[in-house]
């Protein structure tokens, strides 16, 4: 926990500050009970009306002091809390925008979600009672065992007898309660992953009738969670009502003792109110550091969790050196790079998503030349949308090496090598944006005409043009005011905005119908220039055009060539031909 302390440092004054001031106000309580002692003993016991008053205006003074003392400590306590879950927050999503396919997969969704938000929270709390009370409480403990010792060492004896007592139950609700928040912290990922699921896919569930299963799947984990948190709470719960027991203890023997020395003449009747004040605080005072100790025991396991994901370097990242020193505006060179070299090359590339698993691609090598149009096409699973993902570096190649432009993916910066590359995934995401400001997200620069020529290219200006605020129309979350194939070709506008020189098609028009799509193959081809463009498809007819054809089957290589050529010559595009085309339409 005290590793994330390094994010206080921009709020050096407010730490510093916020605790002294909250040490003058447990420095002004502590002298009230001993000033309520001489108003006892010089005030009343003395009938001195005058000196009553004058005691009791430097009470009040001595309050008011407090008061302002804790509001500022209050304040400088806000200030640095709320500064730190900022700072905090912005360096845990910066690191987790900069993770790779690969940490993403292995964290997931909800459990990242809720240590950039809960857990962060969890630290803003912890920071905010280490100004204000980690401090004050015990300085108030030990400050009134040590007024107490001065007023009568001997009865201040019976609190310093109680301290161990209160260690153990301190010792036994820390060991306990720390493996449970832990627990607690895993199941509240859980039950964010069954409802974000449930929240994603309520079409789905609608569709299959799975209402009463999901709600008896969420009320499963909700039940799970709380179960934890009940046990939680009943060890917490243990330490408020054992820290009053033993200090209310103390107080007996206080009284009893104190009642002794009294009747002995040893100890005055002021000063045994001061000593059961004392006492008082003291109790006050452990009840606020036994809730400490529980929150500080949430902020442990969050902080754990938070350094988790601070500690997890990411898999893919570009060069150290050569492209931290480009001009502004202009992106670096990078070595190797070769203007007349292929567009990209798969050399003995093997790659598998878990060192232990079967590898997902198998010795791979191909060449794709600049400005050509190459299918890739296979079964479910065989290793498609994996071979198109080492492109642009969402994951690393086992062994073997992918190269662009005749340099390898690994010597590239990661936005030099992303700004060649446009990318059009299988499922067609979009952002509560315009449609315009949508298809811009792949060249923000880009004028009012070239967005209008992207969404011609995508077969997305003819639906566009008929909606009543035309580009303007706002794009609800996910997209869900717009169908499936207009999701995709706004999605393949935004990608062709960018004029890349390389364009990948991940099975991205699949939800267009057989005309559709292809006067959208026509009109890419048409208008590419010398743009690479790869196109990842089920169907035959999609890439049956293509110049060059790859054929995969179990993460292999099983064909290249034109559609003529494999028709005659590879067995698995046969198998996949015969099964969508006539032997007619295959060999015309």
């Amino acid at each position: 926990m005290f590793r994330l302390a390094v994010f206080l440092k921009p709020y050096k004054k407010e730490t510093i500050l916020g605790p002294v001031f909250k040490l003058l106000e447990a420095i002004l309580e502590l002298l009230l009970p001993t000033v309520v002692a001489l108003i006892v003993n010089h005030g009343i016991g003395n009938g001195d009306t005058y000196y009553v008053l004058k005691m009791g205006g430097l009470m009040v003074i001595m309050s008011l002091l407090g008061f302002g003392s804790s509001l500022i400590c209050q304040y400088y306590a806000a200030r640095a809390s709320q500064g730190f879950g900022t700072t905090l927050r912005n360096v845990l999503f910066k690191r987790v925008s900069a993770f790779s396919y690969a940490e993403l997969d292995r964290f997931g969704t909800a459990t990242l979600i809720n240590r950039i938000t809960n857990d962060v929270n969890q630290m803003q709390v912890a920071v905010a009672m280490l100004i204000r009370l980690v401090i004050r409480a015990p300085f108030i403990c030990i400050g009134a065992i040590l007024m107490s010792m001065l007023l009568d060492f001997r009865l201040s004896l019976v609190l310093l007898a109680a301290t161990p007592v209160f260690a153990v139950f301190l010792y036994f609700i820390i060991t306990k309660s720390a493996p449970l928040y832990r627990m607690y912290q895993k199941k509240l990922d859980r039950l964010a992953q069954v409802l974000s699921e449930n929240l994603t896919g309520v079409r789905v569930i609608r569709a299959f009738a799975k209402r009463r299963a999901e709600k008896e799947r969420f009320r499963a984990a909700s039940d799970d969670i709380t179960a934890t948190a009940i046990r939680v709470g009943r060890v917490s719960a243990l330490l408020s009502p054992a820290t009053t027991l033993v200090v209310n203890a103390a107080i007996i023997a206080i009284l009893w003792v104190g009642g002794i020395h009294i009747n002995e003449g040893t100890l005055s009747s002021g000063e045994i109110i001061a000593f059961i004040n004392y006492v008082t605080q003291i109790l006050l005072a452990l009840v606020v550091v036994s809730n400490l100790i529980i929150l500080f025991t949430k902020a442990a396991s969050s902080a754990a969790r938070i350094n988790e994901v601070l500690d997890t370097t990411a898999s893919v990242t570009g060069p150290s050196s050569a492209s931290g020193q480009a001009e502004p505006g202009k992106l670096p060179e990078t070595k190797g790079s070769k203007p007349d070299s292929p567009a990209i090359v798969f050399d003995r590339v093997t790659f598998g998503y878990s060192a232990t698993g079967d590898p997902a691609l198998r010795d791979i090598s191909v060449t794709i030349d600049r400005g050509e149009t190459v299918g890739i096409i296979g079964a479910t699973g065989s290793g498609k949308s994996t071979l198109i993902n080492l492109i642009p570096r969402f994951y690393d190649a086992g062994s073997g090496r992918v190269l662009v432009n005749g340099a390898d993916v690994k010597d590239y910066d990661l936005h030099e090598l992303r700004g060649k590359i446009g990318v059009v995934p299988q499922k067609a995401l979009l952002f509560t944006d315009t449609i315009a400001d949508n298809i811009r997200w792949g060249n923000e620069r880009a004028s009012d005409e070239q967005v209008m020529r992207a969404a011609a290219i995508a077969q997305a200006d003819e639906f566009i043009s008929k909606l009543p605020e035309g580009y303007g129309t706002h794009v609800a979350r996910g997209g869900l005011n717009l169908s499936g194939g207009q999701k995709q070709r706004l999605t393949i506008a935004r990608a062709v905005a960018a004029n890349p020189e390389i364009l990948i098609l991940d099975d991205a028009s699949s939800a267009l119908d057989f005309a559709t799509d292809a006067a959208l193959r026509r009109s890419i081809r048409e208008s590419s220039g010398g743009m690479t463009v790869l196109l990842v498809s089920q169907r035959v007819n999609t890439i049956r055009q293509a110049d060059k054809i790859i054929v995969l089957e179990d993460g292999r290589i099983a064909g290249i060539g034109t559609h003529d050529e494999l028709i005659h010559s590879c067995e698995a595009y046969q198998e996949i031909c015969n099964s969508q085309l006539s032997e007619e339409e295959a060999t015309r």
